[in-house]
């Protein structure tokens, strides 16, 4: 079992965020993907998936961001589902606009749902896939920037990554991290646009 967690705020008054891209990046691979109906659980929502034979739990905690580690706890312990069988996928504003940055570890880099996650899981070996939502505005609040909307000439550059971003979590489901990486991770991302 793959435990595919996309972060995000709960509520209308999130939706279409910098901080939510985490919670569309689970929605187009629910709807590829999923084989049940949504359901409440693990303070969340969850869908089951089938990728290429591989069971899959999409998850996204309705925790609200700073709190998603509770949520990913829940699920893993009651599936006893290994660290490496967890992908967290969220937005990062260190990072240039819709680029994608996959890792097997390391530190939460500041993103706080994700250092929630390594904070209650007990360990910085969970892989995660981080889109850029940035770069933040000299003098911007980080905080109201990621919570922010992204601009009209934003979005198609937005969309585009969203929808890479599914991809590279079904190469990792079917081939593993290492093939994800490489063909993710290459150099500057065509845009799409």
């Amino acid at each position: 079992m793959k435990l595919i967690v996309g972060l995000g705020n709960p509520g209308a008054k999130y939706k279409d965020t910098r901080h939510n891209v985490g919670f569309e990046v689970a929605a187009r691979l629910a709807k590829k993907f999923g084989t049940a109906s949504p359901r409440a659980k693990f303070q969340g929502e969850t869908v089951e998936a089938g990728v290429g034979g591989h069971k899959a739990l999409l998850l996204t905690p309705l925790t609200f961001m700073n709190a998603s580690g509770g949520s990913v706890l829940e699920a893993r312990d009651f599936f006893k589902i290994e660290s490496d069988n967890i992908l967290v996928v969220c937005d990062d504003f260190a990072l240039p606009l819709a680029k994608l940055r996959l890792r097997g570890k390391g530190s939460s880099g500041g993103q706080n749902g994700l250092d929630d996650i390594l904070r209650r899981l007990g360990t910085n070996e969970i892989p995660r896939l981080r889109i850029g939502v940035g770069p933040l505005p000299l003098g911007r609040d980080a905080a109201g920037f990621v919570l922010g909307k992204f601009t009209k000439d934003e979005q198609p550059e937005i969309a585009y990554a969203i929808d890479r971003a599914a991809e590279a979590v079904e190469v990792w489901i079917r081939e593993g991290l290492p093939t994800a990486m490489s063909r993710y991770n290459a150099g500057e991302q065509d845009t799409g646009v």
